[in-house]
């Protein structure tokens, strides 16, 4: 019954399939706001998990607009080539991270993260 308001990043787990396009098992996870961290509400829906993220060292790449699956598809492939063969990575999954209200008309933020291993 608690309103927390949106936070940002809003951040998808993607997992990509061989050919790069994304599977349909994804995993939306938003930010507890601070006032909450230490003591969150539990939540009323029992499809709704709270999950503590560990630190992690992150390789990104960003990008305007209103992003789509496409463009996410896209970055991620475009930072996987700049990485080459010599960066060690998580390659079964990556983060899609939104910054911004769909309101938001103009420079737009959004980024894809590959977790360091």
């Amino acid at each position: 019954g608690a309103g927390m308001g949106m936070t940002a990043p809003v951040s998808i787990t993607a997992f990509p399939a061989e050919d790069g396009s994304l599977q349909q098992k994804v995993k939306i996870s938003l930010r507890i706001p601070s006032q909450f961290q230490a003591n969150p509400p539990c939540p009323s829906d029992e499809s709704i998990k709270i999950e503590e993220r560990q630190g992690m060292t992150i390789y990104s790449t960003q990008f305007g607009g209103y992003a789509k699956e496409v463009d996410y598809v896209s970055y991620a492939a475009k930072l996987k080539a700049a990485l080459g063969n010599e960066a060690a990575y998580h390659k079964d999954f990556y983060l899609c991270n939104g910054y911004d209200p769909p309101m938001k008309p103009y420079g737009r933020r959004n980024e894809v993260w590959f977790v360091k291993e």
